[in-house]
Parts: C-alpha cells; sequence; structure tokens
C-alpha cells in the first residue's frame, strides 16, 4: 500500500496488519512506553516509513542510536538478529535492508551541521521559559524587545542582549516612566542566567546564518524525504535549552508555512522525543502555546508525533489531539502507576479480543498496542502488534562515518562558519563611544572660556603642575575675594533703600536707649 506507512502485526498471537494513513499523519501522534520497550526503534521504522513516501522527517536523537538510519542494516549485525524471520512472520513481503538520506545538526556543532537562531526570533516568551524567569524579570525582557523593535536594534546573539540590558540598567530612571519600574535587582538576575546559558553552551543557539527551515524540508534526488537528525545526548545535559529550541522550531514551522488544509501526505513530520521535558513546570502560557500550535499547525501540513515513558507526560488537552498511537509496554509497581495504566487504556477504542489494560501491562519488548486513524479521521479499534523490523542499522554510526556522510551533505559549508554583522552590541558600542566624545569636547569647550581654568591648564602643562597649583590657590583667592565684593555690594545696595534705613534706624536707637 504506497498510500501507507506499514506499522506490524500479523501472526497467530497478533491481530490485523497495521498501517499509518498517510492522509491522516499530520494528525499527530504518541509513542509511549517504559524504558526499554521499543520505542527507539518504533521511532525508526515510523522515519524509514516517512522518507519512503517522499515526506521529510526532523528527529532528536537522545541516546545517539538513530544516525544508523543512514547506514543500510545487516542479518550479521548484532543487534538485529533474524530480522527477515519476523518480517516473514508478520507478513512483511518486501522488506530489504537499506539506507536513508539523513543530514545530522547539532546546536553545539560537533555531531552535526551547527543549528543557529537569533534572539529576535525565539522571542521573549520561549526566551524567558529558557532563563526560567519571574514574572518581573520576563517584563524587563518583553521592555528589551520593545526598544530593540523602535530604536533598530537588531538582537542577534547573546552579547546584543547582554549590551541592552546594560543600557537599560543606565537609562532605567527615564524608562520607567514609559514603562513601568525597571530596577537593577531584576537586570542583574537576568544576566546572570544568561551567564548560566553561556556555560551550557547555549551561546552557539544564538547568532547568524540562522537555520532556514527550508533546509529541513528537502527530498533527494529518488524523491525520498531528507531525515534530519539533531544529536541531543549532550544537549539534555541542558534540558530547558532541548525543549525551548524544539518549541521554538515548532513554532517557527506554524508561522511561516502557509495553509494547505487535508494534503495527501505530510510537508514535514517532526517527533518531539523526551516529551515531559517540554510540559514539565512549565507556566501556562507556554502550555497554551503548544495547544495552540499541535491544534493548528495540521492545517499546514506538519505532523508532529511526541515520545514519552507516559501518555500522562502530556497534557490532556494536547494528548486528545494525538490521532495515532503506539503504546509500548506500561509497567505498575505503585498505585499511581496503575491508576496511569488505567487511564491511558481508556483512551482508546476497546477491542472485544482483549482487554486493553492488560494488554499494555503485558506486551513484551518490540510489541505494542496501536491505534490508527481511519477514514474520516475515526480512530481504529485497539490491535496488539509486533512492531516490523527496521531496514536501516540499528544502532549508531562511527564517528569517521558521521564525518563522511557531513561532508557529502547539501549542508556541508553553509551553516558551519559564524557570521558577526552589526547589531545591536555594535550599535550601542557606537553610540556610547560618541557620547563620550560629544562630552569630551563640551569640557574642553567650557574650560576654554574660563580664564582661570586656561591659566591653571597653562601652568600646569609649563611647571608640571608646581606653578599649577599656586595658580590655582591665587585664581581660588581671587575668587573668594570677588565673591566677598559682590556680597558687600549687595549688603550697601539694600542699607540705601527703605528697609536698610528703617534697620539702622532700629539698630542705632537700640544703641542710644541703652545709653
Amino acid at each position: 500500500m504506497t498510500s501507507d506507512i506499514f506499522i506490524g502485526g500479523g501472526g497467530p498471537d497478533y491481530g490485523t496488519q497495521q498501517y499509518m494513513s498517510l492522509g491522516y499523519a499530520n494528525r499527530h501522534g504518541l509513542i509511549a512506553g517504559a524504558t526499554g520497550t521499543g520505542k527507539t526503534v518504533t521511532l525508526q521504522i515510523l522515519a524509514e516509513g516517512f522518507s519512503r513516501a517522499g515526506v521529510p522527517v526532523f528527529l532528536s536523537d537522545v541516546k545517539g542510536d538513530l544516525s544508523g538510519l543512514a547506514k543500510p542494516g545487516s542479518e550479521t549485525h548484532k543487534l538485529h538478529g533474524p530480522f527477515s524471520a519476523r518480517a516473514e512472520k508478520i507478513g512483511f513481503a518486501d522488506f530489504t535492508y537499506e539506507a536513508f538520506p539523513v543530514t545530522f545538526w547539532d546546536i553545539f556543532g560537533d555531531q552535526g551541521h551547527p543549528v543557529r537562531t537569533t534572539v529576535s526570533e525565539m522571542g521573549p516568551l520561549l526566551l524567558a521559559r529558557l532563563l526560567e524567569l519571574s514574572e518581573a524579570q520576563e517584563g524587563i525582557l518583553n521592555i528589551a524587545f520593545r526598544l530593540a523593535d523602535e530604536d533598530s536594534l537588531p538582537l542577534l546573539d547573546l552579547k546584543d542582549l547582554q549590551s541592552l540590558l546594560v543600557w537599560i540598567g543606565q537609562n532605567a530612571k527615564e524608562l520607567s516612566l514609559r514603562y513601568g519600574n525597571i530596577s537593577a535587582a531584576s537586570i542583574g538576575a537576568i544576566q546572570r542566567r544568561l551567564l548560566v546559558l553561556e556555560n551550557q553552551g547555549g551561546t552557539g543557539l544564538f547568532g547568524e546564518p540562522a537555520l532556514a527551515l527550508s533546509d529541513l524540508m528537502r527530498t533527494n534526488a529518488q524523491g525520498r524525504g531528507e531525515i534530519n537528525i539533531l544529536a541531543a545526548d549532550k544537549l539534555m545535559n541542558a534540558p530547558g535549552l532541548y525543549a525551548t529550541f524544539l518549541l521554538w522550531l515548532l513554532s517557527e514551522l506554524f508561522e511561516e508555512l502557509p495553509e494547505v488544509g487535508d494534503p495527501e501526505k505530510p510537508k514535514l513530520v517532526f517527533f518531539f522525543d523526551e516529551a515531559h521535558l517540554l510540559f514539565e513546570d512549565a507556566p501556562k502560557a507556554l502550555v497554551d502555546k503548544v495547544e495552540q500550535v499541535a491544534r493548528l499547525i495540521r492545517s499546514k501540513g506538519v505532523g508532529v508525533y511526541f515520545i514519552s515513558q507516559n501518555p500522562a507526560d502530556v497534557p490532556d488537552d494536547i494528548l486528545g489531539q494525538l490521532g495515532n498511537r503506539i503504546q509500548h509496554a506500561l509497567r505498575a509497581f505503585t498505585a499511581k502507576d496503575r491508576k496511569e495504566l488505567r487511564m491511558a487504556a481508556q483512551t482508546y477504542r476497546e477491542n472485544p479480543a482483549f482487554d486493553t489494560e492488560q494488554a499494555i501491562r503485558e506486551v513484551g519488548v518490540g510489541e505494542a498496542v496501536t491505534s490508527m486513524l481511519q477514514r474520516k479521521g475515526v480512530p481504529g479499534i485497539v490491535e496488539r502488534t509486533l512492531i516490523r523490523p527496521p531496514s536501516s542499522q540499528l544502532g549508531p554510526v562511527t564517528k569517521a562515518e558521521r564525518a563522511a556522510f557531513m561532508a557529502a551533505s547539501d549542508m556541508a559549508g553553509k551553516y558551519d562558519n559564524p557570521v558577526d554583522r552589526k547589531s545591536a552590541y555594535e550599535i550601542l558600542q557606537k553610540r556610547a563611544a560618541e557620547a563620550a566624545k560629544q562630552a569630551e569636547a563640551a569640557e574642553e569647550k567650557a574650560e576654554a572660556g574660563s580664564p582661570q581654568l586656561r591659566e591653571f591648564n597653562a601652568a600646569r602643562r609649563f611647571t608640571g603642575g608646581r606653578v599649577a597649583r599656586s595658580t590655582a590657590k591665587r585664581s581660588q583667592t581671587r575668587q573668594t575675594q570677588s565673591i566677598g565684593g559682590a556680597m558687600a555690594s549687595a549688603v550697601i545696595k539694600e542699607l540705601q533703600g527703605t528697609t536698610g534705613r528703617r534697620l539702622v534706624r532700629g539698630i542705632l536707637g537700640g544703641l542710644f536707649k541703652g545709653r
């Protein structure tokens, strides 16, 4: 079936063969299951199926295993085992070992082509989430972005944002009248969080050349969709950076892609591994944003698949929009586990042939309980399914093989070298230098107009400071005398007036009366 992706099934102990319809693949999906139950292999066979159909894929390689998509599998490979026998058992007659077109990406630039965006494109909401800012600190970040827009200050990398925050702190009194209170403590807290982000390696994420979304939506000469693999094994050490980057990428797809309605197949399929990191301790505004994107991005031709250990990791409002589901085994060791297992089973369309809750508990490695959308988007009856074997290599490629794939990629050289063009940092530095120069010129002009200062500067230049000090002292004496003379003149003038004469008469009268 060329319009479908074969998932697995068949055999006496399993239900009918399971296919994912390409026409409903943009209705999103869920891959869930405990550690070690086969989620990575399921992700691999789905990526292969979409690529065969000419659909580009973006996925994150959390364990480092998915790089094997670039190489064909083999019966002699230690991880493959008798895959041809499994394929025969489930009726997968077209099973062959083959490689797929792969592009490697890496935020740190070590295991793939660098991935960058600009601070402006990230936006204040996601950046505040990344930096774990308070409400007051997020408010100042919003002020920074507003000022950058109004004053044409491009925010490209972290030093642009840092320099703008310094400028805001220096002008906080004036800006507070317009935007509200701007405290030095909040600015300092944001700067410290930016320092933490730098220490985590986040500096490489921000800058240019920024990633073009079109480079993620390519097909090769044979019409196969490109599988874009983001190296995430090191990135998982900074889970906030990982989740924020993937959410930014999803938001950019939503903002930039045109409406296509219900296409025959997706324009791109996006796999979000370790999905619990996205929703863990996330503010309501961020969860609402994800829900909005998940609800509306379907019409842009993008399918989003969340991968997590438990369906409970995904909020109910988002979980209800995930039509294609592959549920590997869940363990129920505690009362909380049993409750979540029961709730997971209740989300499937029942099959009278078996108990869904029991099946989810009992399926083995490489098996799953599946439900795919059918005609008119109706959820299919839940089935026990033996997942088909992958055609590509199980396990990672070597470092040398990865380097060779990167060198042969169409993206080689396009993003490797960063570009630092004129932006907020350079503009503010130039303004500061010009302001300092103007202040110095004004000071020199003021000095040039004062005879005492001219004399002082001349003495300082010719005597090395000794005459300068005496000249300054004489100047101060003359200045004191001139001030005393001015005060005496003012007193005499006052005494000549009516009030002065009364004052004199009062004083003299008192003296004569005393005598």
